[in-house]
């Protein structure tokens, strides 16, 4: 990792023995450990937040190809059995003298101008 060779960290050592002293040697090693436990805890802490935030950062790439996908779909098959899809409800709003009725009537959709290539099977029925 810091690339010592074993001869450099024997002179370490040895400085560290001969300015610290046999007596306080223990000390100085553990204060070191400790600040070498934080540092890396913080580099760990720092590496699993840019983790999750790739991790995220994918999910929302990949959701918005599946939304894409989805919408492409829809559009070549759309639902035959009259019931309109809940995200394919148009968003009208009726005016206060309009009745629910009319409004109805006027939010039904129209035959498709091209015959359908497929049917649907019933839903609670047995498959053709």
């Amino acid at each position: 990792m810091f690339d010592i060779a074993p001869t450099e960290l024997l002179l370490v050592v040895v400085v560290a023995l001969v300015v610290i002293g046999p007596k306080d040697l223990p000390k100085a090693m553990r204060f070191v450990g400790k600040w070498v436990g934080k540092a890396r805890g913080m580099a760990r802490h720092f590496r699993s937040g840019l983790d999750t935030m790739m991790r995220e950062a994918e999910l929302e790439e990949l959701e918005k190809k599946w939304r894409e996908q989805n919408e492409a779909i829809m559009r070549e098959f759309p639902r035959t059995d009259g019931d309109p899809a809940p995200a394919m409800i148009p968003a009208t709003s009726v005016p206060p003298e309009q009745s629910a009725d009319e409004a109805d009537r006027q939010a039904a959709p129209t035959a498709p101008a091209t015959p359908e290539t497929h049917t649907v099977p019933p839903k609670d029925g047995p498959l053709p």
